[in-house]
């Protein structure tokens, strides 16, 4: 081991586990509880030096998790689902893909094979909680019976037909979805409104720009000069990775090594009411916006900024687009998150569970929006296809269910509270925001999220991120009381560790 590497490795090593005064100092924080020693999968000082334990480690991201001081570079992991405890195949298969699948994606050498309701799991047969639910896709969970009857059906009757046929199932969606739209005070989205069925939340979004750039032309002459183009949206937005759908998306990480994206796109400080004011004027098409904030962090909006938007919207002409990706369709205990406010977009997208993870995805039309929108304006050559729409009726008319939103609200209200003492008792935990099953825990600025989601992960719950240092809990919409208390066990032990080797030096109440 070079030099180099070696002092790298103790500076890693102290960093995470501190000096014995800051260990002290760390535990006296704690909830006054044994902290158990953590023995999951981490990096050796051999392997963290350049020296890689085996060809998966030069793409697939090891756990951070730290580990206990042994003796050499031996190092055998006790806990269950510890990484290194994953079938002895997954190293060799994850070598093997990586030959030929783009790695986008940082992440765990764990292969999932198999689902039952809220939980997965791995070559190994290991079972895994799944808080992630496909980034908020399975809300009936993983191998629903109901699900796996209709696929099978309908796979053997028709999958595609293209657009340039009618089939009987796209129809009735687009009805049964028009039909469940509520009565608002403000907005006029419910009877007469139009869907449009593409594949996905990022194409739902394309579309709507491209409605909302349709729109602003509506009045233009020939030979005029059109200047209503301009699209606001917010900060911690996120609308999709289509180059329109990324120019709403105003996170640099994500824009800056596509530059230059599309013209005509602006961005307020999110429930900023005064800042929405000021720049939504008369060249503004269209404003697009998250009733609840996902990826950006689990940020609920205001009701007097939703207010604020729909009324702006209103007296310059523009259109208010509702993107409900995420946070629609059940998830925040409403079949639709607007619902919540009272306030009505003129355009709506949806996907996620549409379909519960069949890909598919909705965009829904006010009628004065729709009647705008002509043949050629837009197009899908999968989009509303017989075999997604038929299993989007299916999964789309158990979620509206008034019992099973009702579920939704009752578990919701219970993950947030137990994560609510969560946080009461942890300094690491600086906020805990959400709605329904849409739940944030954001941690304090010194506190790494990779850490906790590598442990909660290693302790057998699936967790993911989001930004502003947030670990984000979008579990199946079936979740059971039960099933949060065995999450709240894991991350109690998880906080308890992460206050034991949490990096040294730093100030974790920010």
């Amino acid at each position: 081991m070079n030099a180099f590497c070696t002092k790298s490795a103790i500076s890693r090593v102290q960093s995470l586990v501190g000096t014995a005064s800051q260990r002290s100092t760390l535990c006296r924080l704690s909830r006054n509880k044994p902290t158990p020693s953590y023995t999951g999968h981490a990096r050796s000082l051999k392997s963290f030096c350049g020296h890689p334990s085996n060809a998966v480690r030069q793409y697939s991201v090891a756990s951070s998790a730290p580990r206990p001081p042994t003796t050499g570079d031996s190092y055998e992991p006790e806990a269950p689902h510890a990484d290194a405890n994953a079938h002895p195949s997954t190293t060799t298969q994850l070598a093997e893909d990586a030959k030929y699948l783009l790695q986008l994606y940082p992440r765990p050498d764990v292969i999932f094979t198999k689902g039952e309701g809220c939980y997965l799991y791995d070559q190994a047969g290991r079972k895994f909680l799944d808080l992630n639910a496909g980034i908020a896709v399975n809300a009936l969970g993983h191998g629903d019976k109901q699900v796996q009857e209709i696929i099978s059906d309908q796979a053997g009757k028709l999958i595609h037909l293209s657009n340039l046929y009618h089939n009987e199932h796209a129809g009735k969606f687009a009805k049964m979805i028009v039909d469940s739209l509520p009565q608002t005070k403000e907005g006029n989205m419910g009877k007469g409104s139009k869907v449009f069925f593409c594949n996905s939340g990022t194409e739902a979004n394309e579309a709507a720009l491209k409605f909302g750039r349709k729109w602003g032309r509506r009045n233009i002459k020939a030979g005029e000069t059109n200047t209503k183009t301009t699209v606001v949206s917010f900060s911690n937005a996120f609308h999709g990775r289509s180059m329109g759908a990324l120019s709403a998306t105003p996170t640099v990480k994500y824009q800056t090594p596509f530059m230059p994206l599309l013209p005509g796109f602006v961005s307020a400080p999110f429930n900023d009411i005064e800042a929405a004011k000021q720049l939504i004027d008369e060249n503004v098409c269209a404003v697009i916006v998250e009733p609840v904030q996902g990826e950006g962090g689990i940020f609920p909006a205001s009701q007097e900024f939703l207010h604020t938007l729909r009324s702006r919207c209103d007296e310059v002409g523009a259109l208010l687009i509702f993107d409900e990706i995420q946070c629609g369709l059940g998830r925040t205990g409403k079949l639709f998150a607007y619902e919540n406010y009272g306030v009505a977009p003129d355009i709506l997208t949806l996907a996620k569970p549409l379909a519960n993870g069949v890909p598919i995805g909705a965009v829904l039309l006010a009628p004065h929006v729709a009647e705008i929108i002509k043949p050629g304006d837009h197009g899908t050559t999968f989009g509303g296809s017989p075999f997604a729409t038929r299993l989007g009726m299916s999964v789309f008319d158990r979620i509206r269910n008034p019992k099973f939103l009702s579920h939704v609200t009752e578990v919701g209200n219970y993950l947030k509270s137990q994560c609510e003492e969560l946080a009461n008792n942890s300094p690491l935990i600086s906020q805990v925001r959400g709605i329904g099953l849409m739940v944030g825990l954001q941690l304090r600025g010194s506190v790494d999220p990779q850490l906790f989601i590598d442990l909660a992960r290693e302790h057998g719950v699936l967790v993911i991120s989001a930004g502003n240092n947030t670990i984000r809990l979008v579990p199946p919409l079936i979740i059971t009381k039960e099933e949060v208390d065995k999450s709240i066990q894991v991350f109690e032990s998880v906080i308890s560790d992460m206050e034991s080797y949490i990096a040294a030096g730093k100030d974790l109440k920010g």
